[in-house]
């Protein structure tokens, strides 16, 4: 190489080598359970701390947001509330095949704001309350498992009158805070910053596991922020964060 040229090439280095962080730091759209709402705003603050990467958050159902992938919306990464639907991103070539997995195992909680209720199988076989609620269990796994629950217990039929249904986890978990409903079936993550009232965590043995899936869109395949918002999901500080909100991580991790 020519003094000259070797001299522009010692130039580029210095220059790329004196750019703050945040200036080469990019953002990504990410598309999030309703469920995993406030454990991913933790998850995102700490990203960007350690990264400089900016990750923009969107939440709704599960099956929302699985329609909105399919109608060409923006996101790059999808942090879904089940499995089936990062694998049917893949099937259906929305989504690189091997960037799947589980990154939380979410629980079932039955929730009262009033600590006389004692949330608990006794309380659904009292006639003590009006209004049980549950969300959409066709967008939303845990309406599925809060279904599957009642069924177990062989009182599905019995509490139909009931039941009042939210379109996703936290239209669920409203009717509960706001006294439409003495008691619903939430995420135990909602709870990690409520006190008081009464609960019940769903033993696993009466749904199916709730096995939270995220994957890499096609969309941020070129990204590097969204290849690196994976990853610190991934990372013992993602993990610590996801353990912190109430879930278990999956063998996957």
């Amino acid at each position: 190489m020519k003094p000259k040229n070797l001299l522009l090439a010692w130039l580029g280095l210095f220059l790329v080598a004196a750019i703050p962080a945040q200036v080469l730091a990019a953002q990504t759209n990410v598309a999030v359970a309703a469920n995993f709402t406030e454990a991913a705003k933790e998850i995102a603050g700490a990203f960007k701390a350690k990264t400089g990467h900016e990750a923009s958050l969107s939440f709704g159902s599960s099956g929302q947001l699985y329609t909105q992938i399919t109608q060409e919306a923006p996101f790059e990464v999808f942090l879904s509330a089940d499995e089936a639907r990062p694998k049917k991103a893949i099937e259906d070539g929305y989504a690189l095949p091997d960037s799947r997995f589980t990154y939380a195992i979410g629980k079932l909680v039955l929730w009262s704001k009033n600590p006389a209720l004692s949330a608990g199988p006794e309380a659904l076989k009292a006639p003590s309350f009006e209004k049980l609620a549950y969300c959409n269990p066709l967008g939303a796994p845990y309406g599925a498992a809060a279904i599957e629950t009642l069924k177990s217990l062989k009182l599905y039929e019995k509490l139909q009158p009931k039941l009042v249904q939210g379109e996703n986890i936290s239209q669920a978990f409203q009717f509960v805070d706001s006294g439409n409903a003495e008691m619903g079936f939430v995420a135990l993550s909602q709870l990690a910053k409520v006190s008081g009232g009464s609960r019940w965590v769903v033993p696993q043995d009466l749904y199916t596991p709730i096995r939270q899936d995220a994957v890499l869109l096609k969309k941020g395949a070129a990204n590097q922020a969204a290849v690196a918002f994976l990853a610190f999901l991934k990372s013992p500080d993602g993990v610590a964060i996801v353990k912190k909100y109430g879930y278990g991580v999956g063998d996957k991790n």
